[in-house]
C-alpha cells in the first residue's frame, strides 16, 4: 500500500491502495516508512501523495465495520498519533494532493506543513455532516482541523460538508497551491527541496509550540463513540 523512493535530498511517499482508506494496515505501513525516513542521515524533505483519483478517502469504513470496538479504537488512535506525528515531524512535509482528499483523508494533508493540490480534478471535503447516521469529529480532529483553517472557514467545511476544488481550496487557506495534474508533483518536490537543508531538531521544537493544543487533544483517548463502526 506505501511505495517510498528518495530523489536527492527529497523522500517522496506514494500511497499505493486505491482510494488510500486509513485501516490498521494502512497505518502500519505508512508508519514504517516514516520510521525510514526520520532515520535517514543528511539533509531531508518528505512528500505524500496518492495515484490516480485520490490522495486518500478517509477512513475505511468497511473495514471498520468489521472490526471489534477495540480494535477501531486501536485504529483511530494510529490515526491521532500519524497527525500529531506529521505535525511535529522533524524536516518539512508536502501534501501533493493528486485527487479526492476526504474526511480524514483531508485531515492526512492538513497535517502537512504545505499542500498542493490537483486544479482540474479532485475534491478536499469534510462530508460528515451528510453521512446518514451523522458523525461528529473526535476533539482531536476538531483541533487539528482548526489550528490549519480560519474558525470561518472551518465552520463553513463542517456544517456544508461542501466539496472544494482545488482554486476554492486554495480561496479558503486549505491548500496552497492548485496546479495542472503534470505540475503537482514536481512543484511540491520544488518546495520540499527548498527547505531540506533546515535543522531536524528545530523543525520539531518549532513545531511542537505551534501545535500544542492540537498535540494535546490528538494524545487524548478515542471517545467512544467512533466503536460501533463509524468513523
Amino acid at each position: 500500500m506505501i511505495e517510498l523512493e528518495r530523489d536527492g535530498e527529497v523522500f517522496v511517499l506514494r500511497m499505493k491502495g486505491g482510494e488510500n482508506r486509513i485501516n490498521q494496515p494502512f497505518l502500519d505501513e505508512l508508519d514504517s516508512a516514516l520510521d525510514e525516513v526520520e532515520a535517514s542521515e543528511g539533509d531531508a524533505a518528505l512528500i505524500t501523495t496518492g495515484e490516480g483519483k485520490f490522495y486518500s478517502n478517509g477512513l475505511d469504513l468497511a473495514w471498520a465495520a468489521g472490526r471489534s470496538a477495540d480494535e477501531v479504537r486501536q485504529a483511530m488512535a494510529g490515526m491521532h498519533a500519524l497527525f500529531a506525528r506529521l505535525l511535529t515531524f522533524p524536516m518539512a512535509t508536502v501534501a501533493a494532493v493528486n485527487g479526492h482528499a476526504f474526511a480524514a483523508g483531508a485531515m492526512l494533508a492538513l497535517a502537512h506543513d504545505f499542500r498542493v493540490m490537483r486544479a482540474d480534478r479532485g475534491y478536499v471535503c469534510f462530508p460528515e455532516i451528510d453521512l446518514a447516521t451523522g458523525l461528529p469529529l473526535t476533539p482531536g480532529m476538531y483541533a487539528l482541523l482548526t489550528a490549519r483553517l480560519p474558525p470561518a472557514i472551518a465552520n463553513e467545511a463542517l456544517i456544508t460538508g461542501q466539496r472544494y476544488t482545488g482554486g476554492e481550496a486554495v480561496a479558503r487557506q486549505m491548500v496552497h497551491e492548485a496546479l495542472p495534474e503534470a505540475d503537482v508533483l514536481p512543484r511540491a518536490i520544488d518546495l520540499a527541496r527548498g527547505l531540506a537543508n533546515k535543522h531536524r531538531a528545530s523543525m520539531a521544537a518549532l513545531k511542537r509550540g505551534m501545535f500544542t493544543t492540537a498535540l494535546e487533544m490528538l494524545s487524548q483517548p478515542v471517545p467512544e463513540f467512533v466503536t460501533g463502526g463509524r468513523g
